[in-house]
């Protein structure tokens, strides 16, 4: 599903990927592990395209990644949960799940909210109210919530788990673990793996922005 080859990705002329290399199966769940600053987040958003490969390769499928804007990314059925979160905080919290199904004219808006609100469905009674009126771990919610809805092919999870609650977190790792057997491939970046590694099928650790072997 996504081939990053032997890359080189640099911030202000300092590396933060060094021939780092990571495959994601169709349908598998994929750990990527490192410590704060390792990399993983430039993983992410590399394949995002918010970084630019230097050096190596990006294929989603037959698709060369790195010829594609993020918004075109993102109407290929990738969708992305940052770390940050992301959302925009004038906007509802329905309408930032609407953000990237905006630039997907091949989804329909409705039936993917349903879905999203059958996987969230905490997040109904909460659709109207401004995302920066949210709690931290309401809004991790939104972005995951975000993500599911655009990510008919991939989810990239930045640090899911990160600062949230211990509930929080149970619910989010459920979330998480209905995406198994239902044929999207799972991409999951966290410091630990002791919320999701009985989730997983492969675990990839980076150090300093290369692969651990």
């Amino acid at each position: 599903m996504i081939r990053l080859s032997q890359a080189v990705v640099a911030i202000q002329n300092v590396d933060v990927l060094r021939q780092f290399s990571i495959t994601v199966e169709p349908g598998s769940l994929v750990g990527l592990v490192g410590r704060n600053g390792a990399g993983k987040t430039s993983v992410m958003r590399t394949i995002m395209g918010h970084l630019a490969l230097r050096e190596g390769t990006l294929h989603f499928g037959d698709v060369d990644l790195s010829t594609l804007a993020s918004h075109e990314r993102a109407a290929l059925g990738i969708g992305y949960m940052p770390e940050d979160r992301g959302l925009v905080p004038e906007l509802t919290v329905e309408e930032n799940i609407c953000l990237p199904l905006w630039v997907s004219p091949s989804l329909r808006v409705s039936e993917r909210l349903e879905l999203v609100y059958s996987i969230l469905p905490e997040l109904v009674e909460m659709r109207t109210r401004k995302a920066l009126l949210l709690s931290g771990g309401q809004q991790k919610l939104v972005a995951l919530a975000r993500a599911l809805a655009v990510g008919t092919r991939l989810l990239l999870l930045d640090e899911p788990f990160e600062g949230v609650a211990p509930a929080l977190s149970q619910r989010l790792s459920e979330v998480v673990g209905k995406m198994r057997g239902s044929g999207l491939s799972v991409l999951i970046s966290q410091s630990d793996l002791n919320h999701s590694r009985h989730l997983l099928d492969t675990e990839i650790v980076i150090e300093r922005g290369a692969n651990r072997h």
